[in-house]
């Protein structure tokens, strides 16, 4: 199993910078490093493509991850051109995790961009109709209009957030992969098992939290709370959550491996992300033998 990790939301974290970050991750030997994607939350938080823009000119092979990107508030010609940017700037580094923007995300984000709240799923699926085109420098028609962005570059791997119909349509129809968060191992397994019910064989990529090591009570209750924003039920949250010494963190994330999935990334919940990063190459080390 791979195993990555989400970046701090920088402007909440002033430990480090994302470059001291990313490069302490790489040096553990973890695969990759994620970051989410908000307009207008709650805290502060930094434009997720140009975080991965300052990771990729200081890392050199750990992998870049959106968890998840919103292409709907951008368009499908932005989000295209700063995709293969990025590409570029990296080396073909990307994976492109996509997703609606739900309930969590608020509307103000869409309210800002002229964008109904509503539409957010209908227009994510006319950005993907031709997202994959627009990156490889194709040509595309957007609202009528045929156009072709250059430089194109190679389509990353593309997982698409959330379940349910509209998301195993839209994996079928891009053929791309499934990244499913904050659930545990017996959602992953029941969403693997309903896609090759429909014929569908997709990678899965699964967002887990993380708190590794000695972590007050309190701090694992604050952070079941703030799944339940994510409509997971209380003892649902509490089984999707890694807690405990590495070792124990090892037989957990094993359960994720067991259901199909192959690559899980940990999104810490306590305040020192080097030592959780640190506990965490030591799990993923104890779980790859």
């Amino acid at each position: 199993m791979k195993i990555g990790v989400q970046l701090p939301s920088f402007g909440v974290d002033p430990s480090a910078t994302a470059a001291e970050h990313a490069r302490h991750a790489e040096g553990l030997g973890l695969e990759s490093v994620w970051t989410g994607d908000h307009l207008i939350p709650a805290l502060p938080y930094l434009d997720s493509t140009l975080v991965q823009a300052t990771v990729a000119a200081s890392t050199s092979t750990i992998k870049l991850g959106f968890g998840v990107l919103i292409p709907a508030l951008r368009g499908a010609a932005w989000a295209a051109k700063q995709i293969a940017t990025l590409q570029h700037l990296s080396g073909d580094r990307l994976i492109v995790g996509i997703g609606t923007g739900g309930e969590p995300h608020g509307d103000a984000a869409w309210r800002a961009v002229g964008v109904p709240f509503a539409e957010r799923g209908k227009r994510t699926d006319a950005v993907l109709a031709v997202l994959p085109d627009l990156i490889a420098g194709r040509e595309a028609a957007i609202d009528g209009e045929t156009v072709r962005m250059s430089p194109g570059a190679t389509v990353p791997p593309l997982l698409i957030g959330g379940s349910g119909p509209a998301a195993w349509r839209r994996i079928a129809q891009l053929g791309a992969g499934w990244y499913p968060a904050f659930v545990p191992p017996s959602v992953v397994a029941a969403g693997i098992q309903r896609l090759r019910d429909l014929g569908i064989e997709a990678p899965v990529t699964v967002g887990v939290s993380v708190g590794l090591g000695p972590v007050e009570p309190s701090v694992v209750a604050d952070r079941v709370r703030g799944l339940l924003d994510y409509g997971v039920g209380e003892a649902e949250a509490r089984q999707a959550i890694v807690v405990g010494s590495p070792a124990q963190a090892a037989e957990q994330l094993a359960a994720f491996a067991e259901t199909g999935a192959e690559r899980v990334v940990a999104m810490p919940f306590p305040a020192d992300r080097f030592q959780q990063r640190e506990l965490l190459a030591e799990a993923m080390r104890k779980l790859t033998g």
